[in-house]
C-alpha cells in the first residue's frame, strides 16, 4: 500500500490509513464550517435601527482587523527569517537526515521550518479574521431572532461559534497532515514551527 506516497517514509499500512483518515476529517470539518456559515448568513438581520448599530460595529471591527494585519505581517516575516537560520543552531534530527540525506537535510529542514511557520500563521490568521467577521454577522441576526424566540437566537449564536471551531480543527489537521505527508518520520522538525505560527497569531487574534 502506498497512499499519498507515504510508503517512501517507511510508514506501515495502519499509519498511512490513519493519516488519510485525518485528512478526510479535516476536509469534512471545513465543509461543515462553510455549511454553518451559509445557514447563519441566510437569517434575517432585523430592523433598520438594528442594522445601523450593527454596521457601525462592523466598520470598526474591519478597521481593527486591517490595522492588526499591517502590524503582524512584519513580525511574521522577521520570525520566518529567524526560523530559517535556526537550523544552524538546532541541527536536523536523525530522522530528517535519514529521510533526506546528510547533504540535503539541513536545507530541507530550514525551508520546512520556515514554510511550516508561515502556514501555521496563515491558518491562524484566517481563523481569527473569518471567525471575528462571522461573529459580527451573527450578532445582528441573533438579536433579531431573539425577538421571535430564545431557541432560534441561541442556535444562530451556536452555529456562528461552531464555524470558528470547525475552521480551527479543519485547518490545524490539514496543515499537520500535509507536513506528515511531506516529511514523514521527520515531521517533528517542521511541526513545532507550524504550532508556533498558529499559537503566535492566536494571541493577537484573542485580543481582537
Amino acid at each position: 500500500m502506498n497512499l499519498l506516497g507515504l510508503a517512501k517514509h517507511g510508514l506501515n499500512n495502519f499509519e498511512q490509513i490513519s493519516i488519510v483518515c485525518v485528512l478526510i476529517t479535516a476536509v469534512i470539518s471545513l465543509v461543515y464550517a462553510w455549511l454553518l456559515r451559509q445557514n447563519v448568513m441566510a437569517k434575517d438581520k432585523g430592523t433598520a435601527k438594528m442594522q445601523e448599530v450593527w454596521n457601525a460595529i462592523r466598520v470598526g471591527a474591519d478597521g481593527y482587523l486591517k490595522q492588526q494585519l499591517k502590524t503582524i505581517l512584519p513580525a511574521i516575516a522577521l520570525l520566518a527569517v529567524v526560523l530559517f537560520l535556526s537550523v544552524y543552531v538546532i541541527p536536523p534530527s536523525r530522522e530528517a537526515i535519514a529521510e533526506f540525506g546528510t547533504e540535503n537535510a539541513r536545507n530541507v529542514v530550514a525551508f520546512g521550518r520556515t514554510i511550516a511557520f508561515i502556514l501555521g500563521a496563515t491558518f491562524s490568521l484566517l481563523v481569527g479574521q473569518l471567525g471575528m467577521r462571522m461573529a459580527i454577522q451573527a450578532n445582528v441576526r441573533s438579536a433579531a431572532a431573539a425577538q421571535r424566540g430564545f431557541n432560534e437566537a441561541l442556535s444562530i449564536s451556536y452555529y456562528a461559534g461552531t464555524v470558528t471551531g470547525m475552521l480551527t480543527d479543519g485547518l490545524g489537521l490539514l496543515g499537520g497532515t500535509v507536513i506528515f505527508v511531506v516529511f514523514g518520520t521527520a515531521a517533528p522538525d517542521a511541526l513545532l514551527c507550524f504550532g508556533l505560527g498558529g499559537t503566535l497569531l492566536a494571541l493577537f487574534m484573542r485580543v481582537g
